[in-house]
């Protein structure tokens, strides 16, 4: 059975961006159709698992208004509907799992539930129309247009052709850009390509970063939740991939100096009475000895009234799960790598219940629970693998080391772009082991822009990418991968469609006139997009740089 939807947009991929993209468009009063291959819109946020990764100026500024609004909604429903301590409810930062990773972790739940009730004004006059469990099958084009995309339902089997003037790439692995024919990238660049300093010698388009199929864990003094056995557990557990330099894959330890000590030693202290007032949210004082257990914490006990949690609650998206098997696009043996990360992880669960050596000497925690009810799926794995790593569009500006490295620009911070539709910062240029083996220089980028000619493909005329697949390199998209700047690429690809809709007018024209950019950056700012970054504002590389280089080695 076949059917067709009409609508202004088309958004495929129901993720950060194509979230914040359609809040874009239908705020200017466009009509949007917008389909995902989970139960779940928000992908790394909810059906992924993964607590948002933030930077440390978030409270004050580099996000756009509209995120800050998420995020406030995030902590008001905590307020109103879960039993918070005293001090918890009046806390204006409040994180209710005091996790380190990020200043805002919560329950993938309570995501799911705000970015419904945001989107629900929208689905109930019938701008909106949201298919979930859908998937991307083919697409129409003529010449540079986009005119249609047929997507089928995975339950059902259901085909429907999507037609629309603009159609967004918000899905997680740019599946657009291949049925569209879009020119793009994929993998490791070649320094001869990109001109960076840290780029390889040579291109491969399979080596892409690490992947992590993510689970979250509590704990139940005096219970056994061991899971069987997994069928190539022998193996993970014995498996040394090239970036873990000798050490088995399940160990806690990050890596071995030339003497043999621990460069890096992660610990695992399961529902420590910890403060959770007293979380260090900034990476560079993670110390020798990380906890893994509050690392990505999303759920602390001690942030809510006595009784209410038995136990913390914790993702498990840790070195020991990052997955470097091979691709789960573009070889011939995808699928298989798709099952491996899933493994991988059940493999590492298995271990910590049995065999992970414990502070007091003994092995395993047989109390870990593996919480299906977080995940919302039947066997209490995350819906989808978390994706460090798309497809790129080769964009009319290629964002490289240069613009964005602390090491590379000093004191003169990232380059200020003309043309740029947002802002976004992270810790590092976190690129984590990749499935060839590679092991990445450490290095950290300066507050950067998002330029508008990174979301403006080549030639093709009416599709934008809405996520991580912008024109980054492999390099830069380790910082402009994180969740606020993809709620911020998002946000401008959905706003520019919408502006090029009203106008009559098409995105290269945008970017190729000095009063349409004008009109359009106008138009961001009335949205509440953060343009430009404070003056002076620059993060220093220096000592941070080598501690993130140690901990990568």
């Amino acid at each position: 059975m076949q059917q067709e939807i009409r609508s202004e947009v088309v958004i495929i991929g129901g993720g950060v961006g194509g979230v914040s993209s359609a809040l874009a468009a239908l705020k200017a009063g466009r009509t949007v159709v917008m389909t995902d291959p989970t139960a779940w819109l928000g992908g790394q946020l909810t059906s992924q698992l993964v607590p948002s990764d933030e930077h440390l100026f978030i409270e004050e500024t580099g996000a756009n208004e509209s995120y800050r609004a998420f995020r406030g909604e995030l902590r008001e429903l905590y307020r109103r509907n879960f039993p918070l301590t005293p001090e918890a409810m009046v806390d204006p930062y409040l994180n209710p799992g005091a996790g380190w990773v990020t200043p805002l972790s919560v329950d993938p739940r309570v995501i799911v539930n705000v970015i419904d009730g945001i989107l629900l004004p929208y689905v109930a006059n019938g701008q909106l129309t949201v298919l979930k469990h859908t998937e991307p099958t083919a697409a129409s084009v003529d010449g540079d247009h986009v005119t249609s995309v047929t997507v089928r339902d995975s339950r059902s089997g259901d085909e429907t052709v999507l037609h629309g003037a603009f159609f967004l790439d918000a899905s997680e692995l740019g599946d657009l850009l291949v049925l569209a024919d879009v020119e793009h990238v994929s993998g490791r660049e070649s320094q001869d390509q990109t001109g960076e300093p840290n780029a390889a010698m040579t291109a491969d388009p399979t080596d892409m970063q690490s992947v992590t199929w993510c689970f979250a864990l509590d704990h139940i003094d005096g219970a056994d939740f061991t899971i069987d056995r997994p069928a190539d557990y022998e193996y993970f557990r014995s498996w040394s991939p090239a970036h873990r330099r000798g050490l088995p894959l399940f160990d806690f330890r990050a890596g071995i100096n030339s003497d043999g000590s621990s460069r890096r030693t992660w610990r695992l202290d399961i529902n420590d009475d910890d403060d959770p007032f007293a979380i260090d949210l900034d990476h560079r004082n993670m110390g020798r000895n990380p906890d893994l257990w509050t690392f990505r914490r999303i759920a602390a006990r001690r942030q809510f009234r006595d009784g209410y949690l038995a136990s913390d609650i914790t993702v498990v998206n840790w070195p020991m799960n990052d997955y470097v098997g091979g691709p789960l696009f573009g070889v011939p043996d995808a699928a298989d790598h798709w099952r491996g990360a899933k493994e991988q992880s059940k493999s590492l669960l298995y271990w910590l219940q049995t065999e992970a050596p414990r502070p007091d000497g003994g092995a395993g925690w047989p109390g870990l629970r593996l919480r299906a009810d977080v995940a919302g799926t039947e066997d209490g794995f995350a819906m989808y693998p978390y994706i460090r790593e798309s497809r790129r569009i080769l964009a009319q500006r290629t964002i490289v080391e240069q613009d964005v490295s602390a090491t590379l620009r000093g004191s003169l911070g990232a380059v200020r772009y003309d043309d740029t539709v947002g802002t976004g910062h992270y810790y590092w240029i976190d690129r984590h082991p990749s499935t060839r083996g590679t092991v990445w220089n450490g290095d950290v980028p300066h507050p950067f822009e998002i330029p508008l000619s990174a979301l403006v493909p080549r030639r093709v005329r009416n599709l934008l990418p809405a996520c991580k697949n912008i024109g980054t390199t492999q390099i830069t998209n380790g910082c402009y991968r994180l969740h606020p700047v993809e709620w911020s690429i998002g946000e401008a690809a959905g706003a520019l469609a919408a502006f090029s809709i009203a106008h009559s007018t098409e995105p290269h024209a945008v970017a190729s006139s000095e009063t349409l950019l004008a009109s359009f950056q106008h138009d961001l700012q009335r949205l509440g997009v953060q343009l430009h970054w404070p003056e002076g504002m620059l993060w220093s590389a220096g000592e941070e740089a080598e501690i993130y280089e140690e901990m990568r080695k």
